[in-house]
C-alpha cells in the first residue's frame, strides 16, 4: 500500500486513466467489429463504417494506446475489405 500522499494520488490517477484507455480501446474494437460484420453481411454503409473504424484506430494510435505500425497494419487490412 502506498504511504506517501503523492503515491496515493498516482494510484488514484492510474485508475481513472486506465478506465479511460480501456473504454477507448473497447470503442475501437467495437467499430472494427461493426465494420467487419457489415462487410460479411453486405448490409449497411461499408465506406462510412470504414471511416469510423479508421478514425478510432488513428485516435488510439495518437493517444499511445496502440503502436502506430499496428494502426497502419489494421487500417490496411480493413481497407482491403472495402473493395
Amino acid at each position: 500500500m502506498a504511504n506517501t500522499p503523492s503515491a496515493i494520488k498516482r494510484i488514484r490517477q492510474t485508475k481513472s486513466v486506465t478506465a479511460r484507455n480501456t473504454a477507448h480501446v473497447s470503442g475501437m474494437r467495437t467499430a472494427i467489429k461493426r465494420f467487419r460484420a457489415a462487410v460479411e453481411t453486405g448490409e449497411g454503409n461499408v465506406e462510412e463504417l470504414f471511416k469510423l473504424a479508421a478514425k478510432e484506430i488513428d485516435s488510439a494510435a495518437t493517444k499511445g494506446l496502440i503502436h502506430k505500425n499496428k494502426a497502419a497494419r489494421d487500417k490496411s487490412r480493413l481497407a482491403k475489405l472495402v473493395k
